[in-house]
């Protein structure tokens, strides 16, 4: 008997350079790359099985937000679960975190979003995002956490593993392959 198919659509978000195109790479492609051009938006495909379940994933690296950024709506409408990146060597991307979660929550008119919060380049010596910090935001957010590095291919995989349990904790039961409650453009 064949797998059960499910599509999911995943939007990364972060501020600038905190590492969301590199993640994708290094989980879609098995490579990182020391240097590239800042992304605009890029969208990658893959394929992978959890738990007996066939997952057909489209993600979408987006552009570096800040706190000014007007969420855009493609970032919302189709969407079913986030990955939500700071670095841990940039207080200020940790801090943007929450700022992009509420901007997500309040397009789509609900109390929270199949998330999870990423901790990126552990591999750096010049931490200023302590771990616990990551752990008590994203358990206030109801989201997963992790931290990652895609230079060192650590924990890239599992990002994604998490995000999709994510969604699919937030969907159980429901009839449709719609985003978690839905958004609605107006």
């Amino acid at each position: 008997m064949p797998a059960e198919l499910r599509k999911r659509k995943v939007a990364v978000l972060g501020a600038r350079s905190v590492g969301k195109s590199s993640l994708i790479m290094q989980w879609a492609e098995g490579c990182f790359l020391d240097s590239y051009y800042p992304t605009i938006e890029n969208s990658v495909s893959k394929s992978l099985n959890l738990k007996g379940v066939q997952y057909d994933c489209e993600v979408i690296d987006t552009a570096g937000q800040d706190e000014y950024s007007i969420f855009n709506s493609r970032h919302a409408v189709g969407i079913h679960g986030y990955v939500l990146v700071y670095s841990v060597a940039s207080r200020t991307s940790f801090d943007m975190i929450q700022v992009l979660y509420d901007k997500i929550v309040d397009f789509c008119g609900v109390s929270q979003i199949p998330c999870v919060i990423v901790g990126s380049k552990v591999d750096l010596p010049a931490r200023q995002v302590p771990t616990e910090e990551g752990q008590q935001l994203a358990k206030e957010n109801s989201a997963a956490w992790i931290e990652t590095s895609a230079k060192q291919n650590v924990n890239v995989g599992k990002v994604f593993e998490l995000c999709l349990a994510q969604v699919d904790k937030q969907t159980s039961g429901k009839q449709t392959e719609a985003p978690a409650k839905g958004c609605t453009l107006m």
